[in-house]
């Protein structure tokens, strides 16, 4: 059963709680620390785009269009439609030879709400480039390609491209396909369900792929090291995503999942960590829960703590912007 993770104070008074599970892994399986429900089912969501992105590098099409890494980083991205992130989908689809309509993705306005509202002032003329996930369908738009596999209706999970994704993350996440429940995302493509479990153990071996056939480890090695170069790709500015790769020194990608999901695999350290708000909050619970975890694992320096410290322990605001309670976790990550 969930656990309350998250307070929400305002005065002496907790006036809202985010309950969730999370349970972080190694390599092998084996489980390290828990809260809550370690095998709670529920969907990867865009948690899953750094694994989904392993199939891009099987079929052969980051070797034929020589992608960069911030290229590969935007594939595994929820980008807030900066203008860096729409020139590189703009490379991207030139690379390609293909435009705008070929990504059947749909056109939305930013998910940060910042750039939302710039958006909103400056009259934006939305585009498939826009959506968050662009990257990832440039990257499916790839391997299609290079597979001799129709363009049309790619994001169908009766396509090959679905199956073959469907097929690494059953690899990765060590679950078999047929156990793997699916739906639709947002973005059209399918989504994935599984326990967090094994959430976590596809990140622990995305971050430690030493025992992965070597054709996957060297896609792993490389969109890790893609990410942590790239990491305003992620998300964007002041994006969650992208500070925490930013300020970790080269340890770990993490990537959040729209309904309060957030995965993370630590280099080195042999850990794999999955994080789900149960109502699905991911624009105030999530990112504390995420920071509680790793302050009890202690796989973070004081440095990158102090850097990060605004994400732990987030201010409520009244209307004048005055501080009048905290959002903040109250749980331990029990160690196993």
């Amino acid at each position: 059963m969930s656990e309350v993770l998250i307070n929400v104070t305002r005065g002496p008074v907790v006036e809202s709680m985010h309950r969730g599970d999370a349970v972080a892994v190694d390599n092998t399986g084996k489980i390290l620390y828990q809260i809550g429900d370690p095998y709670k089912v529920t969907y990867l969501r865009s948690s899953a785009k750094p694994l989904q992105t392993i199939n891009v590098f099987l079929s052969g099409a980051v070797d034929k269009y020589k992608f960069d890494d911030s290229e590969i980083s935007i594939m595994c991205a929820s980008h807030y439609c900066e203008d860096f992130h729409l020139k590189v989908i703009d490379s991207m689809l030139e690379k390609l030879g293909l435009n705008l309509n070929n990504l059947d993705c749909g056109s939305i306005y930013s998910i940060s709400p910042k750039h939302y509202e710039r958006q909103l002032k400056e009259n934006h003329v939305l585009t498939q480039a826009n959506n968050d996930c662009s990257g990832k369908h440039c990257g499916m738009l790839a391997s299609c390609l290079v597979k001799g596999y129709s363009l049309e209706n790619y994001t169908k999970f009766e396509h090959e491209l679905q199956k073959d994704i469907l097929n690494s993350l059953s690899y990765m996440c060590e679950i078999e396909p047929e156990k793997i429940s699916i739906g639709v995302d947002g973005c059209t493509v399918p989504v994935h369900a599984m326990p967090i479990y094994n959430m976590a153990l596809g990140f622990a071996k995305l971050a430690n792929p030493e025992n992965l056939d070597s054709d996957y480890k060297a896609a792993c090695e490389r969109i890790f090291d893609a990410m942590n170069n790239s990491p305003e790709m992620v998300s964007g500015t002041d994006g969650f995503c992208t500070e925490l790769i930013r300020h970790t020194n080269g340890k770990l990608v993490g990537k959040l999942g729209a309904e309060g999901i957030y995965c993370i695999g630590i280099k080195g350290k042999n850990i794999g960590l999955a994080v789900k708000i149960e109502d699905g909050n991911y624009s105030r619970a999530i990112n504390p829960a995420v920071m509680k975890c790793l302050e009890d694992m202690q796989v973070l320096e004081p440095s990158e703590l102090e850097n990060l410290k605004s994400f732990s322990k987030v201010p409520n605001y009244n209307n004048k912007n005055e501080v009048i309670g905290y959002i903040e976790p109250c749980f331990e990550f029990n160690k196993i």
